[in-house]
C-alpha cells in the first residue's frame, strides 16, 4: 500500500508536489462516521481513496501520467539501451527543462515500509536510493549518485541486504534503474520491490483487465457478473475465448496511455455477452455493447482483483462514460475492501461531500500563473467547517482549481461579430 508519493519537474509539474495517503488526525463527527475510508497498517492510519479535482488543463491528468511513467520505469528500464531517450517532458518554462526530474514513493510491502526514489533527465538516471524499516528504524539498502565519481564504488553505497551488489552495479548502465537490473539478476529484495511495482500498483485498467480475463475462473466470472448486476447491468452471462496469440503487446503505452479497449481486445479475446431479456442470444462485446458497458466491464474486472488482493489502482477521469451512481458504487467497493487503494481524478462535484469523503481525501490541482501544476488538500483549509456546502464553495472558486470563464452575452457575441 502507498503512504506517500512526491513528484517534481515532470510534464506540467514544476516544483515538487505530494500525494499523502497517511490520514490526518481528524476528529470531526463526519470523519468518525467515515471510518471505512481508512485502514491501519503498522500503527499508521491510511486513506483508501484520494480524489483529485481541478479545472481543465490544471494538470490533474499529468499527475496520474507522471506516476504511471515513473512506476513503469521500475519494471521497464532494464530493457533500455544506450540510445534510449525517456518518453517524458520536464516542465518547459523557467529553464526547468535543463533540471533533473525526481520521484519518491513511500510504501508498505508484506508488512515492511520502504522509501524508494530516483532523479533523472531525459537521457539518464542521476540518483537512486532505497531504504526500509525492517525493525521500525530506517536502514539503507543502497544509494547511487552517478555524479559522485567515475567508478561504480564511487557512485554506489550499499548495506548488507543485496548479495554481491557491485556485480549488479557493473551491469547497470546510466540508462537503467539499479533496482530493475538487480531484480533481473535474481536479487531477493530487489525482486520484492519489482513485484510490488509490477503486480501491486495497477497503472490502468484496460491492459490489466485483458491480462486478467485470460485466466478468469468460473468463480471470478460469476463475481464479475454479480458486480455488473449490482451496477444495474442486465448482463447475465459472459463467454470468453482467448484467441491465438498474435505477438501484439496487450499493454498500453504507459507514457501516453492512448490504447483503447477495442485495440486490446480485438486481436486477443472473443467475448460474447448474454442479456436478461433473451439469455440465449449472444452479443458481440465490442461491436454491440455500449461504450459505457464496455468500460464498466473492464473496470469492474480490474477493481474486483485490486480490492480482493489489496492492490493500488490509478484512474484518470473516473467519470468518463460512467453514470455518477456507478462512480459512487466504485468508491463504495473500495470502502468495503480491506487495504486496497484508489487514486483518481474527476470533475464530478457530486462527491464533494464531507459525508462521503474526509477532508484529507480531497485534493485540488491548480494551474499557477507560470503554467505549472500545484496540488493541495482540502485539509489545508483549516477554516472550512464540516457544516459548510463543499460543492458550492468549490464551484464558487473558494479553493481556486476551477476554470475562470467569461461567458457574458457581450463576450460571446464577439466570437461571431469580432
Amino acid at each position: 500500500m502507498v503512504l506517500e508519493i512526491r513528484i517534481g519537474n515532470l510534464f506540467s509539474i514544476k516544483d515538487e508536489i505530494t500525494l499523502d495517503f497517511r490520514a490526518a488526525n481528524i476528529k470531526s463527527a463526519n470523519a468518525k462516521v467515515l471510518s471505512d475510508n481508512i485502514f491501519t497498517e503498522n500503527d499508521t492510519n491510511i486513506l483508501k481513496t484520494i480524489a483529485i479535482y481541478g479545472a481543465n488543463a490544471s494538470g490533474k491528468s499529468n499527475i496520474i501520467k507522471a506516476i504511471r511513467f515513473c512506476n513503469a520505469m521500475v519494471f521497464e528500464s532494464h530493457k533500455h539501451n544506450e540510445d534510449t531517450i525517456y518518453n517524458f517532458k520536464p516542465f518547459k518554462f523557467n529553464r526547468y527543462d535543463s533540471r533533473p526530474s525526481n520521484y519518491f514513493i513511500r510504501f508498505i510491502s508484506n508488512g515492511i515500509e520502504y522509501e524508494y526514489s530516483f532523479s533523472f533527465t531525459r537521457s539518464k538516471i542521476l540518483t537512486e536510493r532505497l531504504f526500509y524499516y525492517p525493525k521500525g528504524r530506517i536502514t539503507r539498502i543502497f544509494t547511487r549518485d552517478e555524479r559522485s565519481g567515475k567508478t561504480k564504488k564511487e557512485k554506489y553505497s550499499f548495506g548488507d541486504q543485496i548479495k554481491r551488489p557491485l556485480d549488479v552495479a557493473e551491469n547497470t548502465s546510466e540508462k537503467t534503474l539499479y533496482i530493475s537490473r538487480a531484480s533481473q539478476m535474481d536479487r531477493e529484495i530487489a525482486k520484492e520491490i519489482f513485484i510490488y511495482f509490477h503486480s501491486k500498483f495497477i497503472l490502468q485498467y484496460v491492459g490489466f483487465g485483458v491480462s486478467t480475463i485470460e485466466t478468469l475462473s468460473n468463480l471470478s466470472k460469476q463475481q464479475l457478473i454479480e458486480a455488473l448486476k449490482i451496477a444495474d447491468s442486465d448482463i447475465v452471462d459472459v463467454k470468453i475465448r482467448v484467441l491465438k496469440k498474435t505477438g501484439k503487446n496487450i499493454s498500453a503505452d504507459l507514457t501516453n496511455m492512448t490504447l483503447k479497449v477495442e485495440d486490446v481486445v480485438r486481436d486477443h479475446l472473443q467475448i460474447k455477452t448474454y442479456h436478461k431479456a433473451s439469455p440465449d442470444i449472444a452479443f458481440d462485446f465490442i461491436k454491440e455493447e455500449s461504450q459505457g458497458t464496455i468500460k464498466l466491464f473492464f473496470i469492474m474486472l480490474t477493481i474486483l482483483d485490486v480490492v480482493k488482493n489489496n492492490k493500488v489502482l490509478l484512474i484518470d477521469e473516473i467519470e468518463d462514460s460512467l453514470h455518477p451512481k456507478i462512480i459512487e458504487y466504485i468508491f463504495n467497493i473500495f470502502r468495503s475492501g480491506e487495504k486496497s487503494q484508489l487514486i483518481c481524478t474527476t470533475h464530478n462535484t457530486k462527491f464533494l461531500d464531507l459525508k462521503k469523503f474526509r477532508k484529507d481525501q480531497i485534493l485540488f490541482a491548480n494551474k499557477e500563473q507560470d503554467g505549472s501544476t500545484d496540488l493541495y488538500s482540502l485539509y489545508d483549509y483549516s477554516d472550512f467547517r464540516d457544516t459548510m456546502d463543499l460543492e458550492k464553495a468549490y464551484l464558487q472558486g473558494r479553493f481556486d482549481a476551477v476554470p475562470l470563464i467569461n461567458d457574458s452575452q457581450v463576450k460571446l457575441k464577439t466570437l461571431f461579430n469580432g
